[in-house]
């Protein structure tokens, strides 16, 4: 998958995407070791720095810096004219995003909980997604959407939701997660950079976990946001997850390797599109596969990943793919949700049912 090429508003070119830098401070270094938190805020600094047609909405977002404190600082540097405080009016937050998009600016807006996005999903799902297409690709709504998302937070009804498939559904969306606080870095910078609008879940309960970020653009690697990739390299069996389970996903593959036996891992990063070619190399070479996330199973991303690679690879499988999820219920309370969140021991099971076949 190549770069995508921008223009930005005002006329302004844009650099493609994986390749346009971002310059440390003077005398800052390139790599640093930074939570995901931190690497989105440094994202947004930085393309609130390229762009002065890029602005950042949500609620609480400025003064306080957002309820984990992800755009903190940003105000003060930015001003309230560019990191504004909303009202708490999700379906305006996106109208009002919509509207600057097509008057040529490149908002990014917050929803505060992923919970919270549902009086928003009209003007996602209707408007947002179908502009490009009804106007046959004369308007553009280059609108970024983040939302932190999924659970083990201990948090109250409304808070932990993963209702990614209900987006993902949707032609016209981009649907983006990462796992890491490079992914973090470089994905948010990607997602804002393109001219369709952008969905960023992010895995709150990872928001403190910490990584090195290579800031400089030949350290990036030219990875596209829209691209899955192998994180950890295998021959017996592919586990493949995105977002909040790619760390469990990682600690299986350790824990089986004390069994003897070799997991690939594979972060799928992006959710629409899915890149199915780099799953279907990695179940080719394993012949096993099992597809972990955080949302229940039944009509969740894993069944769509399953069917189309039975399709694509048939005669290559040794065993069925196999799907690990939440149980199809709402979310717990929070005093019982490790019971409803896929865990080590959860994904390891699913692997050994790989091998009774």
């Amino acid at each position: 998958m190549t770069a995508e090429s921008t223009t930005l508003p005002g006329g302004r070119p844009g650099a493609p995407s994986a390749e346009r830098p971002s310059q440390p401070a003077d005398g800052a270094a390139a790599v640093e070791t930074l939570t995901i938190a931190k690497a989105i805020n440094r994202a947004l600094a930085d393309e609130l720095a390229a762009d002065p047609k890029t602005l950042l909405m949500g609620e609480d977002i400025g003064s306080l810096g957002g309820v984990y404190r992800v755009t903190e600082g940003l105000k003060a540097t930015y001003g309230a004219g560019r990191v504004v405080d909303s009202p708490l009016a999700e379906s305006g937050i996106i109208g009002t995003s919509i509207g600057l998009a097509l008057r040529g600016y490149r908002p990014v807006t917050e929803i505060q909980f992923d919970g919270f996005v549902f009086p928003g999903f009209n003007q996602i799902t209707t408007q947002l997604a179908k502009l490009r297409a009804r106007t046959r690709g004369t308007a553009t709504v280059p609108v970024t959407i983040r939302i932190p998302y999924g659970g083990g937070i201990g948090s109250i009804e409304h808070h932990s939701e993963s209702p990614e498939a209900l987006f993902a559904h949707t032609p016209g969306l981009r649907i983006i997660t990462p796992s890491n606080a490079q992914d973090a870095y470089w994905m948010t910078r990607q997602g804002i950079q393109s001219q369709d609008p952008v969905i960023i879940f992010e895995p709150k309960r990872r928001y403190w976990l910490k990584g090195q970020v290579d800031l400089a653009a030949e350290g990036h690697g030219g990875l596209g946001a829209f691209q899955a990739q192998v994180v950890r390299e295998g021959t017996d069996v592919t586990i493949a997850a995105y977002g909040p389970l790619v760390p469990v996903a990682l600690a299986a593959a350790n824990a089986a390797a004390e069994d003897g036996r070799s997991v690939e891992v594979v972060d799928l990063r992006s959710l629409s599109p899915i890149d199915f070619d780099t799953l279907q190399a990695s179940l080719e070479k394993t012949g096993r596969m099992v597809v972990a996330h955080e949302a229940p199973t039944f009509g969740g991303l894993g069944g769509e990943i399953a069917a189309r690679l039975t399709e694509r690879s048939f005669l290559h499988l040794e065993a069925p793919i196999i799907r690990v999820g939440g149980f199809h219920l709402p979310y717990p309370p929070s005093r019982v949700e490790e019971q409803y969140l896929p865990d080590l021991d959860r994904i390891l099971d699913a692997v050994d049912r790989t091998f009774a076949y």
